[in-house]
């Protein structure tokens, strides 16, 4: 099948439309008409990311962080962003980006989802109409009352994470959770307005996780990569059931960063 098609099945789950105004997601490399027959999915496109995907014969990647936010006067390999792009055009693989589209129509319910969260609803609404409201985030109730150092287990149990970064007294009984899978840091507010008793997000700083805590709402930082990997085996389910001509490969990832 073509690249177009495959395209057609991505923007069936998450249209373009509900993406930010300020993303960049879609094609951002290759052509339309390319035959696809092995699809790589990642976070973001790095150097070894499009080794890999040259390595496995993959014709496409679907990404979840773009790897063009700026626009680009020219592609000359001069510098690291260039010389990716050049890459994948002599390697004849396409990109496509699903970023704050995915984050509204799939990351959002999977990872309330994940954390068994009751009568969820967005925390941040991006998009609104007589038959929807979508947005970024989800807040809702956890099955039980819980101590904030056994939601702090379960998020690492839910999200697959070795450590998480907790703010807040370990004895707080937490009742509502709110969720923004990746940089939370712009929906603190959102998080403090629906009540929440602790906010499960990523890339949360010293201020802003000491000024939630005064304002009644703990945090707990799972991470930006430790939630949003689950885009990964999201996507593999869904190209499988809808896609099972495809062969569909989760790239192999880890955190940027290491502690010592």
């Amino acid at each position: 099948m073509t690249c177009k098609e495959v395209m057609q099945w991505l923007e069936q789950l998450s249209p373009v439309s509900f993406a930010e105004e300020w993303d960049n997601v879609g094609l951002l490399v290759g052509r339309q008409e390319k035959n696809v027959e092995r699809v790589l999915l990642c976070l973001d496109v790095t150097e070894s990311i499009i080794e890999q995907a040259i390595r496995e014969d993959a014709d496409m990647i679907v990404s979840h962080h773009p790897m063009i936010f700026r626009p680009l006067k020219r592609i000359t390999g001069e510098d690291v962003f260039q010389n990716r792009i050049l890459q994948l055009i002599q390697a004849d693989i396409c990109v496509y980006a699903m970023h704050t589209n995915f984050d509204v129509m799939g990351m959002a319910d999977e990872a309330a989802e994940r954390l068994e969260l009751l009568n969820s609803q967005v925390l941040q609404v991006t998009y609104e109409d007589e038959i929807a409201t979508e947005g970024i985030g989800r807040v809702g109730q956890l099955m039980e009352p819980m101590a904030l150092r056994d939601v702090a287990l379960s998020v690492k149990s839910a999200f697959h994470v070795e450590k998480v970064k907790v703010f807040g007294d370990a004895e707080d009984i937490c009742c509502t959770v709110a969720v923004c899978p990746g940089s939370g840091k712009d929906l603190a507010l959102d998080a403090v307005k629906s009540g929440a008793d602790v906010f499960v997000t990523g890339d949360i700083d010293h201020h802003t996780g000491i000024d939630l805590v005064a304002q009644g709402v703990n945090v707990i930082d799972a991470g930006h990569f430790g939630i949003e990997k689950l885009f990964k085996p999201y996507m593999k389910d869904y190209l499988a059931r809808m896609l099972p001509q495809l062969t569909v490969i989760q790239a192999r990832e880890e955190e940027p960063f290491w502690y010592t």
